[in-house]
């Protein structure tokens, strides 16, 4: 079983936006980090589990995942298979999407401080891009 931890972070409500994915899968650990543009923060969330997804499709197509992520909107939308949110409905339905494709997809809500990592790289990922900018 994979363990994967996702964090969206934003600079304004929108702003840039971060995601990062930590993953544990037995001894190793993989930490990714995306600047994803201008989003508010439940969108960066979301964002955040659609790369997770990604990265798990290309490095553990086969694999069962077990999602932790600090949103409860995000958790309790993709539990529920629903949200009334125009915004998250097409991000709902790509996280579907890529989930079918895993034997097993299961999402936990935890608190932030267990999920530090994830949120850690989701502020590298809105640094870099504003050091980049100010470069």
């Amino acid at each position: 079983m994979i363990e994967v931890y996702t964090d969206g972070a934003s600079c304004g409500n929108p702003g840039p936006s971060g995601a990062g994915v930590y993953i544990k899968h037995g001894q190793k650990h993989y930490k990714y980090s995306y600047f994803l543009g201008d989003f508010s923060n439940h969108e960066a969330e979301f964002h955040a589990v659609i790369k997770a997804l990604m990265i798990c499709k290309d490095t553990f197509p086969s694999d069962i995942l077990s999602f932790r992520s600090d949103s409860r909107i995000v958790v309790d939308t993709i539990e529920k298979n629903h949200t009334k949110n125009t915004l998250f409905i097409p991000l709902l339905h790509q996280i579907c999407e890529l989930a079918s494709d895993f034997p097993h997809f299961f999402i936990k809500w935890i608190p932030e401080k267990q999920n530090k990592q994830a949120d850690k790289l989701a502020r590298i990922a809105i640094q870099h891009q504003t050091n980049r900018q100010n470069s």
